[in-house]
């Protein structure tokens, strides 16, 4: 990854326009070809910024605007520009950062099917559990549960609930429906975080959303005495 802080101006030249005024920045050019602009606030997100695959091109000579120290344009396959007038360059350094091994976060989805299996009845009273991921022919069910009337229920796990959660719930709960030992079969969508769009999809088709207390859940894994 190469680091360099400049005073610079971005002007993005594409299907939108966009123009960032002459200011100190923090440029990022990644080894994945993508180029990122970001100022000192903002959060994480960037100024501006061009995907890969895109192409970064330092022009020199009576290509550089007059004034300027360094002239780059990176360009994407679309032929869209981000184009960065540099005034004057305060770092310029370059580190090997190798193959990152990728986010492991707590409470990835297999955890939280195997204590909701466990706690079953987090998903209502006298819920039972029939079988963790039900084998079905377009893919396992992560529960298959019984509801307090008896009647089959199909849960969807995530951690974060999203509209293709509820598209791959329906798609189980159209393949139960047909199977006459487990017809009808309801569907309940579980997650840490439920997006609106995906909520109102999941109540459209009548399929029930539940948001998951990880901590809570883990709080319940075993059945010891706790002072806190």
């Amino acid at each position: 990854m190469r680091l360099v802080i400049a005073r610079c101006q971005v002007d993005y030249v594409g299907r939108l326009t966009a123009h960032l005024a002459m200011a100190r920045r923090l440029l990022l050019i990644k080894a994945d070809g993508s180029v990122l602009v970001h100022s000192d606030g903002g959060s994480y997100k960037p100024l501006n910024w061009m995907s890969p695959p895109c192409w970064l091109v330092e022009r020199d000579g009576d290509a550089v605007p007059e004034g300027a120290k360094a002239f780059w344009v990176v360009t994407n396959k679309a032929g869209e520009e981000l184009r960065i007038t540099i005034e004057d360059i305060e770092h310029d350094s370059s580190h090997e950062l190798g193959v990152d091994p990728g986010l492991v976060k707590d409470g990835v989805e297999a955890h939280l099917q195997e204590l909701l299996a466990e706690h079953v009845q987090t998903l209502g009273p006298g819920y039972t559990l029939i079988r963790r991921e039900y084998m079905t022919a377009i893919g396992p069910v992560d529960l298959l549960c019984r509801d307090a009337d008896g009647a089959t229920v199909a849960v969807e796990i995530k951690r974060r609930g999203e509209i293709d959660g509820v598209e791959q719930l329906t798609r189980y709960l159209e393949l139960l429906n047909r199977d006459p030992l487990l017809a009808p079969v309801g569907g309940v969508f579980a997650a840490q975080q439920i997006k609106p769009q995906a909520r109102t999809l999941a109540e459209d088709r009548g399929i029930r959303c539940l948001t998951l207390d990880y901590d809570a859940l883990r709080g319940t894994e075993t059945n010891e005495f706790r002072l806190f």
